[in-house]
């Protein structure tokens, strides 16, 4: 489901980094520090790495409650140019309903160039992309 007014445009094929690690929140940090380190390979502001490891955080914290027992928190890395697209999923048993509301949806969404939220019938995923030197 992509949030009502946005236009977001992200990459398709196949990423450039890719991670699975346990859907527990004690690896988030891993991704964290996995975006951040390649947001600076491309040269990405302090400012702008801050605001994606904290997106990440973000991301993470919206499809982390949704997992199934014993599943993988799978992350994607696609870079481009000045910008990064990360896309956090889970497995789920159960589509979950976005909450557009959400304190940490409104903090990804202030933060990222652009972001949604896609529900397949196993999955949720959160992809968002973040533009370096971009006003936001």
């Amino acid at each position: 489901m992509t949030v009502p007014g946005a236009a977001p445009t992200f990459p398709t094929g196949r990423a450039d980094v890719e991670l699975r690690l346990p859907a527990d929140g004690a690896f988030v940090s891993v991704l964290r520090t996995t975006a951040a380190g390649l947001a600076a390979r491309l040269d990405f502001t302090i400012d702008d790495i801050e605001d994606l490891r904290m997106a990440v955080g973000e991301a993470t914290a919206l499809v982390l409650p949704e997992a199934d027992p014993e599943s993988d928190l799978r992350c994607a890395f696609h870079l481009g140019d000045r910008a990064l697209t990360v896309e956090v999923s889970v497995t789920t048993s159960t589509a979950p309903e976005p909450n557009y509301e959400s304190f940490a949806w409104q903090v990804l969404t202030t933060i990222a160039t652009s972001a949604e939220e896609v529900t397949t019938a196993d999955s949720f995923t959160v992809r968002l992309t973040i533009v370096s030197g971009t006003d936001l």
